[in-house]
């Protein structure tokens, strides 16, 4: 043991010595190695300075070839660049990330006015100043939004231009007479908005609501302006064969023009109010008074319903789209539906699938803020399960990815039975469907608390049973008998599916607007009285519909695959490819959540408008603060001057 210890002893001496000895002579053996290479490295001769000789004719040449290059250089003609990279991410991903964040900013900046000035003509006609307050709560958003559109418009405009010059220098050569307009309204926007916003309360009413409809005309012929530029790409007219303009007027009013005017003005509108929402869910969240929460709660609720409002009959206008696209080119229209963007459809059905979830499940939380509910809840379930049918019938795609021995097992690409649902009939009965029982949710929503005490209250209720149910029955037999005939003929059978339940949408609202005149209130709605889950459905919509419109612009654009217009430039660069559905997804994720970073700030820039200006704390308030209420403490306010006693 003594031996072993007195061992160890003298091996860490040893090892002390030596360790030192150790790497001086491994830092000599390296020095010695950087010698001996530094000394056989190859070295320029020396070379008697030019000015202390005379030019030798090696140099005069070397000369002589440096003017023949600059002459050269100087003769050089302008050749026009096609195409500039973008670092790290390339140019396709950088003007696709830019232009949906400059889409978005812009959906919602021309979107927001809409329904601020119909609140506000409401709250004109029925002298209700929440309304007033309500739509002035809705433009403060405006401001911040407004200059971050116009920046990430300003963004994408050079970003074409250095990127694809070529292509965006022939863009501009048709429609050039449209950009002195487009500039001119863009002024009047800017004129509209501010003077719409800072002038709140300062005009008369029926001037600010001038200001207001100005605001939303100018806005809303901007955006047909952009339109044809965007819609010219995919379903080009008003030119040769080459390229050449033959007509400005044919190239706007091309194809797939007034469907996208249509699809986008719903579509901005549906988004609008979904990112109101959130905004009203955001302030909810931070309210720390019942007062602010049931201002806030109603605000929110405002916001989903011009969203859902809005977003009901989109489909309807999303097949318009479609339907014109087929017109055009069926070419576009079959890689739409069933090639290479067939399965982002199937993306699309669940993300809308959940927005009529998320729907109905605030619709029915809501129902919790006003008395007298239990009558209705009965119901929920039954719409729930049809929901739930109709969203599983949605989401069915038509083929499957399976292994060699499953598709053996069901004789093919597609499910025995399953495979059913996957086709065009299906969808639209069951889209139809959705839209049918939101639409019921929504109207006992609307009667919650309410008793009819029209003396044709049953007749009324009876018949708007009866229209529901007759509108469903056309619905599903329609759907059912698409299966039994060609192609045409079940594409034109959409038309009747989407008139019924239009028809029946309009006339059980106007008739439950006559039949709940004068209704008995069972009880009184209690504002604020919602679960915190609620806010975060109404965030969960906002972001659903964002990220819904990013899938659906990218798949608009990117039917055109390896064309900057269809079928007239191609496009020659190193991004003419089409991504794979993981890698437009993870780009539309990306950019929405760069989307929703940014509104996070212009909703913190806009809550800043509410708190109070700062103003330097004097001695006094800040022996108020330290004492955590508005009493002087003691001491001060025998030192304080005034009532307190004498000044010090």
């Amino acid at each position: 043991m003594t031996n072993g210890v007195m061992n160890g002893a003298l091996n860490r001496k040893v090892l002390f010595v030596l360790g030192p000895v150790t790497v001086l002579v491994m830092f000599a053996a390296v020095v010695w190695m950087a010698s001996q290479l530094m000394s056989r490295e190859y070295r320029d001769p020396y070379r008697v300075p030019t000015a202390a000789v005379d030019a030798t004719p090696r140099t005069a040449g070397v000369a002589a070839e440096a003017a023949d290059a600059e002459a050269k250089a100087k003769a050089k003609p302008y050749a026009e660049v096609e195409y500039r990279t973008f670092p790290i991410v390339g140019s396709r991903v950088a003007i696709w990330a830019v232009a949906e964040l400059h889409l978005l900013f812009a959906a919602f900046v021309l979107a927001v006015p809409i329904f601020a000035i119909i609140i506000e003509v409401i709250g004109y006609k029925t002298g209700d100043q929440r309304y007033d307050r309500l739509a002035y709560e809705f433009t403060k958003l405006l401001s911040t939004s407004f200059s971050l559109t116009a920046t990430f418009g300003a963004c994408l405009t050079f970003m074409l231009i250095i990127l694809y010059p070529k292509f965006t220098n022939y863009l501009m050569s048709v429609f050039s007479p449209t950009f002195l307009p487009y500039v001119l309204l863009f002024f009047f926007e800017a004129f509209f908005l501010y003077t719409y916003y800072y002038g709140w309360g300062k005009f008369h009413p029926l001037v600010h609501i001038g200001l207001g409809i100005g605001l939303n005309l100018v806005g809303t012929g901007i955006m047909m302006i952009a339109n044809a530029w965007v819609t010219f790409m995919t379903s080009p007219a008003g030119i040769s064969d080459q390229g050449a303009v033959l007509s400005v007027r044919d190239a706007i009013f091309n194809y797939t023009w007034m469907p996208i005017n249509i699809h986008r003005f719903i579509a901005n509108i549906a988004f609008g109010g979904s990112v109101a929402g959130a905004y009203a869910a955001f302030k909810f969240l931070q309210a720390e008074t019942d007062e602010e929460r049931a201002h806030y709660d109603w605000m929110g609720y405002i916001g989903n319903f011009v969203a859902i409002s809005a977003f009901l009959p989109l489909p309807f206008a999303g097949y318009y789209l479609a339907k014109e696209i087929y017109a055009f080119s069926q070419t576009l229209g079959l890689t739409m539906m069933g090639g290479a963007f067939s399965w982002l459809f199937i993306v699309q059905a669940v993300l809308i699938g959940n927005l009529f979830l998320a729907a109905n499940y605030y619709l029915w939380l809501g129902m919790g803020r006003v008395e007298g509910v239990q009558p209705l809840q009965k119901f929920i379930k039954y719409l729930l399960v049809g929901i739930t049918l109709c969203f599983a019938v949605w989401a069915t795609p038509r083929s499957i990815i399976a292994t060699v021995s499953e598709l053996r097992a069901m004789g093919g690409s597609t499910h025995p039975i399953l495979g059913y649902f996957g086709v065009m009939s299906a969808k639209n009965t069951a889209v139809n469907m959705l839209i049918l029982t939101t639409f019921m949710s929504f109207l006992l929503y609307r009667r919650t608390g309410k008793v009819a005490a029209v003396p044709w209250a049953k007749k009324g209720h009876a018949a708007q049973l009866t229209i529901f149910a007759v509108a469903a029955f056309i619905v599903i037999f329609l759907g059912v008998y698409g299966y039994f005939v060609e192609a045409t003929v079940r594409i034109a059978l959409s038309v009747p599916q989407v008139s019924s339940v239009l028809f029946a949408m309009v006339a059980i609202t106007a008739i439950d607007v006559f039949l709940f005149r004068g209704a008995k209130k069972t009880g009184e709605v209690r504002w604020g009285r919602m679960p915190v889950v609620s806010q975060y459905v109404l965030i969960f919509i906002a972001v659903t519909f964002t990220w819904l419109m990013g899938l659906m612009g990218y798949i608009r654009s990117g039917l055109r695959q390896h064309w900057h217009v269809y079928g007239v430039i191609r496009d020659t660069s190193v991004d003419a490819f089409t991504p794979t559905i993981g890698f437009a997804t993870r780009v539309v994720s990306v950019t929405v959540l760069l989307f929703f970073l940014l509104v996070g700030f212009v909703f913190w820039i806009t809550s800043l408008h509410d708190k109070p200006d700062f103003e330097p704390q004097t001695e006094e308030a800040r022996a108020r603060r330290r004492h955590g209420s508005g009493e002087l403490s003691p001491k001060f306010a025998l030192e304080a001057p005034g009532e307190h006693g004498p000044a010090s």
